[in-house]
């Protein structure tokens, strides 16, 4: 076994942890609204006990110059504002959807974000999209559309969250601050909003932190649910490729539709049907990447060869 291989297999352990943890998060943020949290205090908490795992990691990685250039950078602060925003809006948006019987819609919106980010690089920075790509969008396209009939309505949490996340990957291209600092710029941003919230809610009677040990044992989970995945994602994404990464992004999606059939959520056949459109486009767009890190290999082992 050569050296690197320990690190191959420990990076590819952590990214696939990474979205592990990701897909079974429905499971941790259920038993905070079962406890009476609704999605704005688990968004406080989130963004509180955030703060203080962020705060941790920064210091780990020994990041802190870069937190305090983005404060003194009106533009690089600016773009982070902006990004905070955006991830809020999907953190609320994914606890709601999870704690109200929609987490199949969380599964396809997640599903739809690799090839969402897929249009937006064509569109944003003139990435060429292969044929494979283009039939991957339009698959996922029709399984949007055939998930609009069976809803019977437009899949609003399913689009809300692939767009805001895919913005929210663009905008944080532009920044210059590694993953750790970025987030924990954004949750000091976010914690002075949540502690007010929370403190609200408390002189208010309708807090729930402080009812029981289970209420506050799953609501301080929400700092390391938030944090932990992404210290595994930045580890392992500097040290795998990025087809690699693309493989494993599917995993999340298909853990949270697991949890959502399994919990009983309404699947007609129709419904099936849309998630065979976005399961087909998703498998064109894997087979896309693997073709291409497969030429890519071949292009340089015949550049290695002897003369």
């Amino acid at each position: 076994m050569t050296a690197a291989a320990p690190d191959a297999r420990a990076a590819l352990l952590a990214g696939l942890g990474c979205y592990v943890l990701w897909g079974l998060s429905p499971l941790i943020y259920q038993p905070m609204g079962a406890a009476g949290a609704d999605a704005f205090e688990i968004m406080g908490h989130r963004a509180v006990w955030g703060l203080l795992w962020a705060a941790v990691l920064v210091l780990w990685a020994r990041q802190s110059d870069q937190v305090k250039a983005a404060f003194a950078d009106r533009r690089t602060l600016g773009w982070l504002m902006l990004s905070t925003c955006l991830i809020a809006l999907n953190w609320s948006l994914f606890v709601w959807a999870v704690n109200n019987g929609h987490t199949l819609e969380t599964s396809l919106g997640y599903y739809l974000n690799p090839l969402l980010n897929m249009a937006l690089g064509a569109w944003l920075f003139r990435e060429r999209i292969s044929r494979a790509g283009l039939v991957a969008i339009g698959l996922a396209a029709a399984g949007v559309a055939l998930q609009a009939v069976a809803l019977g309505r437009l899949p609003i949490v399913s689009l809300t969250l692939a767009v805001s996340f895919a913005a929210y990957g663009v905008i944080r291209k532009r920044v210059r601050a590694d993953a750790q600092a970025g987030l924990l710029v954004e949750c000091l941003l976010m914690a002075p909003f949540g502690l007010a919230w929370l403190i609200w809610l408390q002189t208010q009677g309708a807090g729930v932190f402080f009812d029981s040990p289970n209420a506050a044992f799953w609501l301080a989970m929400a700092g390391p649910v938030t944090v932990g995945p992404l210290v595994l994602f930045s580890w392992a994404a500097r040290r795998l490729p990025l087809t690699t990464i693309g493989f494993l992004q599917f995993v999340a999606p298909t853990i949270s539709f697991v949890i959502g059939v399994s919990q009983g959520e309404d699947f007609t056949w129709l419904r099936g049907v849309s998630f065979g459109f976005i399961w087909l486009g998703a498998a064109v767009f894997l087979w896309a990447a693997w073709r291409r890190a497969r030429l890519a290999r071949k292009a340089l082992e015949s550049q290695a060869e002897p003369v």
